[in-house]
């Protein structure tokens, strides 16, 4: 039911993706058509609930794999987001080892983990269901957000956990808790961001990040992050809309 994302990221390829935010179907399926790599399936921040997820899950279809953002690292959310055919989890705000090994239990069905076993759209409906779970633990991938100076302390740890495929920067959050909210350039959020990428490299753990434009991306690429989200689907209709409604402007 999903891509198997999990792969390509320990392949090193570059998944260059968006930000989905709005819960119209729509947007996932229009994202879809335009030839991403993934979706960044975003139900912390957005308006979402299980069923809202599934409908974009669905639009996109096996066209671009969805990886959703959970609001919360909590068991009852992983295995909504995992039944409703997510191609892996995005753990907001982890800040410690011991948290990104609980994470990673939550995902995977047992003898790794303790998943709760259920039949939802992932597993066809029950229809692909031995096939389902007999690759899911191979398939399903693990991202930690590193978005938080307890994460930037604690970020040797935690790369050392077993199941974690990938690590994604939260520079935004990542400002903020530092007390110097949206200042991406500053000396100690950049040396925070330093000693991630550092951690990480240093553990053969991919690294990602969320950047607002290809401009803002294009460094992070060129030093080989390879999970990439650019933009969203807000950011995209404003400043596309923006652009059109001034060049009309210009003609009057």
């Amino acid at each position: 039911m999903h891509s198997n994302i999990r792969a390509r990221l320990k392949n090193g390829d570059t998944l260059i993706g968006t930000l989905v935010t709005l819960t119209a179907p729509e947007v996932a399926e229009i994202m879809a058509e335009l030839g991403y790599d993934w979706l960044f399936i975003d139900t912390e921040h957005g308006s979402f609930n299980a069923q809202a997820a599934q409908g974009l899950l669905q639009a996109a279809d096996h066209r671009c794999p969805c990886v959703v953002r959970i609001p919360a690292n909590d068991e009852v959310w992983i295995k909504k987001a995992l039944d409703i055919g997510a191609a892996g989890i995005i753990a907001p705000g982890v800040k410690s080892a011991a948290e990104a090994e609980q994470i990673v239990r939550l995902c995977k069905y047992p003898p790794r983990g303790n998943r709760g076993v259920g039949i939802g759209r992932a597993h066809g409906y029950g229809l692909n269901f031995k096939e389902y779970v007999e690759n899911a633990n191979d398939e399903i991938a693990v991202v930690i957000q590193a978005e938080n100076t307890d994460a930037v302390a604690n970020i040797a740890e935690i790369v050392r956990v077993p199941d974690v495929d990938a690590v994604l920067i939260g520079p935004y959050d990542l400002s903020a808790s530092m007390g110097k909210m949206g200042r991406i350039q500053d000396e100690e959020v950049q040396a925070g961001i330093a000693s991630v990428t550092k951690c990480c490299r240093n553990a053969g753990v991919p690294l990602g990040i969320f950047a607002d434009s290809a401009q803002s991306a294009a460094p992070f690429i060129e030093q080989g992050y390879t999970l990439v989200a650019i933009s969203t689907d807000c950011l995209h209709m404003a400043q596309g809309a923006r652009a059109e409604l001034e060049a009309v402007k210009k003609l009057s």
